[in-house]
């Protein structure tokens, strides 16, 4: 059996992802190394806490001694890196926490790797030639669109935040220790995801407790802004699929072709919440929405080209908007 180290599990993407990847994969030991912030929640585990395949270890990225204590204890054979401090408002009023485990954290994951898996540049260990560093990024690397054109892997890197300038960093750090070293590694960067799991401090999971609270919705700005929405599970088969067939040494950008304003976004979820669960005095959700001051730096538009991984790795988002959303709305009304 080989063991897969999975880096923040118990987050909102990794959550989804690693029952996927155990129901999937029967001959995988996942080790998942997660810090337990405030983002991560481990009831979303609660379908694989007690599989024999999956093990939780509590821990900083950035521990050079726990992570290469996990690397001999399991053996690893395979990283998917999802850990990453990831909230642009978090990094605009405390930035030093996303250097440190964006950057720092994902420098001493793949060091650790290469020590334990090469033995000198571009000559791999005899067992562990199949080894495989998989990074997960953001669009949001890319900087900001104007009304036309999308992100592609080509696209030149120009972050406007604290967080996608960490995140570009990491992205850099990966992609020399494929060029310096030899190691196998891919990267690939989403746009915005949604769906079930998702932290309470997110766009989607706001818009719908404030709507159900009957508190004001708050919109930045003139709510104009554009965004590319990925269904989290669709993501999940994504990242596999790079992780297994994908080239080394590349980018696969992963999208789910769902451009909606913010505005739009607000005003559908509204309108659903109105049919499944209607406001008892009869006024409308969308009533509750308010504009408020924009967020410094508020990159205007974010699109993804995914060409690449849907003609060469044969993906395909499975969710468009509008039915991505409804389940994503029916998770919620559950919860709360």
């Amino acid at each position: 059996m080989k063991s897969i180290l999975i880096t923040g599990g118990a987050g909102f993407i990794g959550s989804n992802f690693v029952p996927y990847f155990v129901e999937k994969y029967s001959d995988y030991k996942i080790i998942n190394l997660d810090k337990l912030t405030y983002a991560a929640d481990l009831s979303n585990l609660s379908e694989v806490e007690n599989n024999e395949h999956y093990t939780l270890v509590k821990g900083n990225i950035d521990n050079r001694e726990l992570v290469e204590y996990l690397f001999e204890k399991y053996d690893i054979h395979g990283v998917i890196h999802f850990a990453a401090e990831s909230h642009v408002d978090n990094s605009i009023t405390g930035p030093e926490v996303f250097i440190k485990t964006n950057i720092n954290g994902t420098f001493t994951l793949i060091d650790v790797a290469r020590k334990y898996w090469m033995d000198a540049p571009f000559q791999y260990k005899e067992a562990y030639k199949k080894c495989r560093f998989h990074h997960i990024s953001t669009d949001e690397v890319y900087g900001t669109l104007g009304k036309k054109g999308l992100f592609e892997e080509t696209t030149p890197y120009a972050p406007n935040s604290p967080y996608s300038a960490a995140k570009a960093s990491s992205d850099f750090i990966v992609r020399a220790y494929h060029h310096t070293y030899g190691m196998d590694v891919t990267t690939s960067n989403c746009s915005n995801n949604y769906g079930p799991k998702q932290h309470n401090e997110k766009l989607i999971p706001v818009i719908i407790q404030k709507a159900l609270n009957l508190e004001n919705i708050p919109v930045y700005g003139d709510g104009l802004n554009v965004r590319d929405w990925l269904y989290v599970l669709d993501h999940c088969k994504g990242i596999d699929l790079v992780y297994h067939d994908g080239n080394a040494g590349e980018t696969y950008n992963i999208g789910g072709r769902n451009e909606r304003t913010n505005l739009f976004i607000v005003n559908y979820i509204c309108e659903i919440l109105d049919e499944l669960r209607p406001r008892t005095d009869g006024a409308k959700y969308a009533d509750l929405i308010a504009f408020v001051k924009d967020r410094a730096g508020h990159d205007r538009r974010y699109a993804i080209d995914a060409t690449k991984i849907e003609q060469n790795l044969e993906w395909k988002a499975d969710e468009n908007f509008e039915t991505g959303i409804r389940k994503t709305i029916e998770w919620y009304l559950m919860k709360f």
